[in-house]
């Protein structure tokens, strides 16, 4: 598979981190652009064009197992030679939601989601195909500028206990905060235990770093907001453990298209090999959670 004729998906691609990460994989091949807004879609699906590359548009809402099935039905119909896809679609509520099966909204999109896309798509994906899903460093309890922002780390229970909203005892004072990690924690046990089950795949993570103003936080009051974008984000490359939409797109899509057998490898905001928590780590943690995860999407009957 060569540069000009490979195709790569990505989600949530219509703002921040993943905007700028579509418009840097358009140089590498066609880009299918997944995400709930079709009008969004089209605006980065025209930007894309315009400079000359490709891309087509699939609607799914990520926190609508349904939706997710379909859309890679859809994605699996259109018989294109896929060489990765990254899971970027993430929402981070900061009041309690609900996803369209009744489950908590942010431990839907960010996990329950990219999983239920992710198992869809692999056996159709080619040998050497890299998936690539974006974490958060938020999951670790004992990494200090999490702490310091308020997360207490994962606190998972189960899977059917998360998708409830709840959590284990001791966890963040902020609502929103210990659903967010959680499902993070998710991502990357999901890489982890996916590197070891699929070998004939490469599934990595990336922590992209905190990016002010990236469009995660939307939920956030006007003021943060505005702080967050136009006084935080100009110091965020001088600042460890910060990057910029930017920069982090850069370094997700040098992972995502780079020529290596790589797999199971949890890259910093700068790119370099790092490590998730104690608890992530644990191989029998990680393949709990995947099969916890399986029996909780296995409740919501396929449509094809």
């Amino acid at each position: 598979m060569t540069a000009q004729n490979a195709s790569w998906i990505i989600t949530g691609p219509t703002s921040g981190i993943g905007r700028r990460t579509a418009l840097e994989l358009a140089a590498h091949g066609t880009v299918v652009l997944v995400g709930r807004d079709p009008a969004k879609l089209t605006v980065v699906e025209q930007q894309i064009e315009a400079s000359g590359g490709q891309a087509v548009q699939v609607v799914a809402d990520f926190s609508d197992i349904e939706s997710v099935r379909r859309a890679a039905g859809e994605i699996v119909a259109l018989d294109l030679p896929i060489a990765g896809v990254l899971n970027n679609a993430g929402v981070f509520p900061l009041e309690s939601r609900t996803s369209p099966q009744g489950w908590d909204l942010a431990y839907a999109t960010n996990h329950l989601g990219p999983f239920a896309f992710t198992e869809a798509l692999a056996p159709h994906l080619p040998d050497g195909a890299n998936v690539v899903f974006v974490c958060s460093g938020v999951e670790d309890p004992e990494r200090r500028p999490a702490v310091m922002a308020g997360f207490r780390g994962a606190r998972y229970l189960s899977a059917e206990a998360s998708a409830r909203g709840e959590w284990k005892p001791g966890g963040a004072s902020r609502p929103g905060l210990d659903a967010y990690a959680t499902s993070k924690q998710g991502n990357l046990a999901t890489v982890l235990a996916f590197a070891r089950e699929m070998p004939r795949l490469r599934f990595n993570a990336v922590e992209p770093g905190f990016s002010p103003g990236s469009g995660l936080g939307r939920d956030a009051g006007r003021v943060l907001v505005f702080v967050s974008r136009y006084v935080l984000s100009p110091l965020a490359p001088m600042i460890k453990y910060w990057s910029t939409p930017k920069r982090a797109a850069r370094v997700i899509t040098d992972v995502l298209t780079a020529d290596s057998d790589a797999s199971g490898v949890y890259y910093d905001e700068r790119g370099k090999p790092m490590l998730g928590s104690t608890q992530v780590r644990d191989p029998a943690f990680s393949d709990r959670v995947v099969a916890e995860t399986r029996a909780l999407l296995a409740t919501i009957p396929s449509t094809r």
